[in-house]
């Protein structure tokens, strides 16, 4: 083929002229699809999402008169590096992505190659039904995808591959005819038809004898199923070909009666290799899933018998007790067979959680024990299963030969098994032991006559050793079939067929070598921005709520959630940002010409614009990706020396202009002015507010101003008792009170053991203290009633958040190190700093010391910040709270969710009576995100995602929780329902109890 960067000046437009779809050859179309999850990069001319079948044929006649390459892409999940290509990229995930139909009596379904696999499972489930093959990104990647790949998952054992469910499939070729694919040549051209029957005819033999048996043999092409005896299934043969022999616009599938009840059962055994040894012995049994995994890579994780691997099998039934009674009988047989232990999961929440751990090994993988890093490349070859044990065994072998580390696990039952290791593919030396282990490995798996791929395809990853597996004849096939499909070669060149070479195009060779300068400390990464960057390897969790899937219950990308673009979800701000390093700080893709400007790039600015700093991904991303920290880390670089939004100075730098107003006492003033007028109008304008956001108004009196104004301890009564101010140094050890710096102190009252053990510092964060001082009132009020001693410091203090969110790093760090100054005298008498707005203390326990590494103090602050429930459950386990008992309805804090955990919020909430849960996502106001211009709509539709609905479906007199001051605003401003904080709750509830037991007296 030509090469397509000599004549496409008018690709652009020609497409646009003939496609009804998107056309898009901006730059951040085609640094979104410059990558898979695989370890290697292509760029792209540009991108297509077509609107239907003509649509394609349109985008494919425009390419084909110009000699450009196409590469049909769904996900982006693709291991091998298949979904990338230098020429179009056709995107089926934004318009073709409609279930056409599903016959409940055939047991079949039409859908479009786009449809997300769990779209199709929700469907089919109405029916009893679903589709059997079921990849751990079973709610992200799309079915046109898996079969391309010939996808599996963890059910094959039962259901088979994608392969064995496929009935029929439209496509079209690259010379733009349509076919018609099932059994036998109807429904193909003329030429197409003599073509493939004349090579089978011809290539009997070798078809019948070259091709090995077992159930993932998932490289090279599926030939033999052409062969008279196997039905000529061409729709078979064709799945599997990674796009390079035709673009699938529509597929008919087989459906599956879903079992009635599953149990999960996890059998414990020594180590992987007798895990693998006993896999194949539970198959007369007809467990659906036979997965295997080793301590390596689980962990700790409760709930596992004991062992060093362990096997997830799942046994279905008509009934609970006919799934329970097979799995007893697996269980038992197990047991003769040597399993150390097992566990019986019959709670769907309890298997959903054990399966979570299964799911996400794709990514927890790619990070060794030690944090360092490991890739795919050799992520799913598969032998016979009765072969597993002993390959493993020579499998790790070989690993420790080429220094290398890695841990296996995956689809035992099956004889497939995932890894990824410890390449370095960032040096030559790396890249040389890369592929000298390939071809030691090829070799390895083809004696234990195993298939290269076992699920994922050849891909640019293992095609090069294809010759390795099937001999040079069957290969020279391949090249056949591929020039009878395909004879220009525009589908998906250098993937399978001719492959390129598996250590070209590697996404590693562009990105600097150097570190580059930077303001966090990215501790988990070496220090290096680039690391942290390398961390999202595309398997795209981050998409999981495309379909409305509820596989993730979690925060992760709420913008991403309602917008549906790619450039709003983790993995492809993360694209961008690696886009950016590569070509405009040092690395060597300029030429490429995808991004260039490197810091200033206007486009990495606007796909994070829209990321509202949740910090979900750096928990629910497998990899643990903190995109709010790269945020913050690129506007800091972006605007450098330059003048920001206005939303920068206004709500960047809120903290100070409260404190200016609290200290001239020109609240009643400013809420007077500011809230509804003309005057509100022209703060809003200049603030950058967006004109539908409500000014929230500041308290009367500051929570600090209140906590002075109190006295001594118990000097107003024992309803709500007083407390000093925290101790000061010299002071602290003695468990003396004083207000810092004063020269003032209160007689000692208490002695130096036990009462420093029930001492807490009370962090009066800047939303509490003045715009939601009753917060802090009442959170006094709760621990002084559980025998809690509190000290606050003596005057404000700041985490930084709100410079840090806006990007103001070297002003955040200032704030945060004159704060730390001010707690030293906690720091010093080893006091728990209790935390009451929880993005506040997820900034104290994460953004503090990763922007002062240096400092360490703040390492001893972060350790010792704690939730209001944490301190609680820590410092008076045996207080007996109040009971309530009612319902809940609300919201987990993302930040409480991402970074500090909500367990002991969850077992505080048990034992006061509040029952229920609380929702998932994000409020969507965030701080600054939701009341800056342009995002009020993003915002209102995060609300909208889950909490929102979960207030308006609140059963009668349910209390309505939300600890974050944003999660109560958005509550009010767009529900009109108040929210309140856990300590106003219990709060209120000691007064009643207190009145109660006064008119008992």
């Amino acid at each position: 083929m030509a090469d397509p960067m000599d004549d496409h000046e008018g690709l652009p437009a020609a497409l646009h002229a003939t496609v009804r779809g998107d056309v898009d050859f901006g730059i951040t179309a085609r640094a979104l699809t410059t990558m898979d999850a695989s370890n290697y990069r292509r760029v792209p001319l540009g991108v297509v999402a077509p609107k239907d079948a003509d649509d394609v044929a349109a985008a494919l006649a425009v390419c084909r008169e110009r000699g450009v390459p196409v590469v049909a892409r769904g996900g982006g999940t693709s291991i091998a590096g298949q979904a990338t290509g230098v020429g179009v990229v056709l995107d089926f995930t934004r318009h073709m992505n409609a279930i056409v139909r599903i016959d409940p009596d055939a047991r079949t379904a039409v859908v479009q190659p786009g449809v997300v696999l769990d779209e199709l499972r929700t469907a089919a489930g109405a029916h009893g039904l679903t589709f059997g093959p079921d990849p751990s990104t079973h709610a992200r990647c799309t079915l046109g995808g898996m079969i391309g790949n010939n996808a599996c998952g963890a059910h094959s054992v039962a259901w088979g591959t994608t392969a064995d469910n496929v009935r029929a499939l439209d496509v079209l070729t690259y010379a733009g005819e349509r076919a018609r694919l099932g059994q036998g040549w109807d429904g193909l051209s003329p030429r197409l038809a003599e073509g493939l029957r004349a090579l089978v005819d011809g290539e009997l033999a070798r078809l019948r004898t070259g091709f090995p048996e077992l159930p993932r043999r998932i490289s090279g092409y599926a030939l033999d199923a052409l062969l008279p005896e196997r039905g000529t299934d061409v729709a078979r043969a064709f799945t599997g070909s990674e796009g390079t022999l035709g673009v699938l616009t529509e597929a008919t599938l087989r459906l599956v009666e879903t079992p009635g009840a599953r149990v999960l059962a996890v059998l414990g055994y020594a180590d992987e290799s007798a895990a693998a040894d006993a896999a194949p012995l539970l198959l007369p049994y007809g467990p659906l899933t036979v997965e295997g995994m080793a301590a390596d890579l689980v962990g700790d994780v409760p709930g596992l018998p004991k062992g060093g691997a362990w096997l997830f099998v799942e046994v279905g039934g008509a009934t609970p007790d006919e799934a329970a009674a097979r799995t007893a009988a697996l269980c038992r047989a197990a047991v003769a067979d040597g399993a150390a232990g097992h566990t019986v999961v019959t709670d769907p929440r309890g298997q959903r959680a054990l399966w979570r751990v299964r799911e996400d090994a794709a990514g927890i993988a790619t990070r060794m024990a030690d944090g360092s890093e490991a890739w795919p490349g050799w992520e799913d070859c598969a032998v016979p299963p009765a072969r597993l044990g002993a390959y493993l065994r020579e499998f790790r072998a070989l690993l420790a030969q080429h220094g290398l580390r890695g841990a296996p696990y995956g689809h035992f039952g099956d004889g497939c098994v995932h890894v990824r290791i410890d390449f370095d593919l960032l040096g030559e030396a790396g890249v040389r032991r890369f592929r000298e282990f390939s071809g030691d490995l090829a070799d390895l798996v083809v004696a234990h006559g195993g298939s290269l791929s076992g699920e994922h395809g050849d891909g640019q990853a293992r095609a090069e050793l294809l010759p390795r597996m099937y001999g040079p004849e069957v290969v020279a096939l391949f090249e056949r079939v591929k020039d009878l499909w395909d004879p220009a070669g525009g589908l998906n060149p250098g993937i399978l067929a001719r492959p390129h070479r598996l250590d070209e195009n590697l996404r590693f060779a562009v990105l600097p070598r150097r570190s580059v300068p930077v303001e966090f400390g990215y501790p988990h990464d070496g220090g290096d921005f680039t690391a942290a960057v390398r961390r999202c390897v595309g398997v795209a969790k981050c998409r999981d709520a495309y379909a409305g899937s509820l596989a993730s219950a979690g925060v992760m990308c709420p913008s991403y959630r309602v917008t549906r673009e790619e450039r709003h979800s983790t993995r492809g701000r993360a694209r961008l940002l690696h886009e950016m390093l590569a070509g405009g700080q040092g690395g060597r893709a300029a030429r490429d010409g995808v991004i260039t400007d490197g810091w200033r790039s206007e486009e990495v600015r606007e796909a994070l614009d829209l990321c509202l700093s949740c910090k979900g991904c750096r928990s629910d991303c497998p990899v643990g990706v903190d995109m709010a920290t790269y945020k913050a880390e690129f506007l800091h670089h972006h605007y450098a020396g330059r003048l920001r939004p206005a939303g920068h100075y206004a709500m960047g730098w809120l903290p100070m202009w409260l404190r200016v107003v609290a200290a001239a006492r020109l609240g009643p003033v400013v809420n007077a002015a500011f809230r509804i007028g003309p005057l509100a109008d022209l703060a809003k304008r200049a603030g950058g507010v967006a004109a539908e956001r409500e000014l929230p108004g500041l308290a009367p009196e500051p929570f600090l101003r209140w906590w002075r104004a109190r006295g001594p301890l118990g000097a107003r009564g024992a309803a709500v008792p007083g407390g000093p101010a925290m101790p000061d140094a010299g002071r602290a050890t003695s468990g003396a009170g004083g207000d810092l710096g004063s020269g003032e102190a209160s007689p000692p009252r208490h002695s130096a053991g036990p009462a420093r053990e029930r001492t807490v510092a009370l962090w009066p964060d800047t939303f509490t203290n003045y715009l939601s001082p009753a917060v802090g009132r009442s959170a006094v009020a709760v621990l002084e009633a559980a025998g809690l001693r509190v000290v606050v410091p003596p005057k404000a203090v700041c985490c930084g958040l709100t410079w840090v969110s806006t990007g103001q790093l070297d002003r955040a760090r200032a704030v945060m190190r004159r704060t730390l100054d001010v707690m030293a005298p906690a720091l010093a008498a080893g006091l728990p700093v209790v935390g009451l707005e929880p993005s506040c203390t997820a900034a104290l326990r994460t953004d503090l010391p990763e922007l002062l590494p240096d400092d360490s103090r703040a390492a001893r602050l972060a350790s010792a910040v704690r939730t209001f429930a944490q301190v609680i459950e820590e410092r008076a386990p045996d207080w007996e709270p109040p009971r309530l008992d009612r319902p809940v309805v609300g919201q987990t804090h993302c930040h409480q969710h991402a970074v500090l955990g909500d367990a002991a919020e969850r077992r505080l909430r048990e034992r006061v009576g509040l029952t229920g849960e609380l929702s998932g996502g994000c409020c969507g106001l965030a701080g600054n995100f939701g009341f800056e211009r342009g995002h009020y709509d993003v915002s209102v539709a995060c609300a909208e995602e889950q909490l929102l609905p979960s207030v308006r479906e609140a059963p009668e007199g349910a209390e309505v929780l939300a600890d974050g001051f944003s999660c109560r605003t958005q509550l009010e401003q767009l529900a009109g329902r108040r929210g309140r904080h856990l300590a106003e709750v219990l709060a209120e509830a000691l007064g009643a109890r207190a009145r109660d037991a006064q008119q008992q007296g």
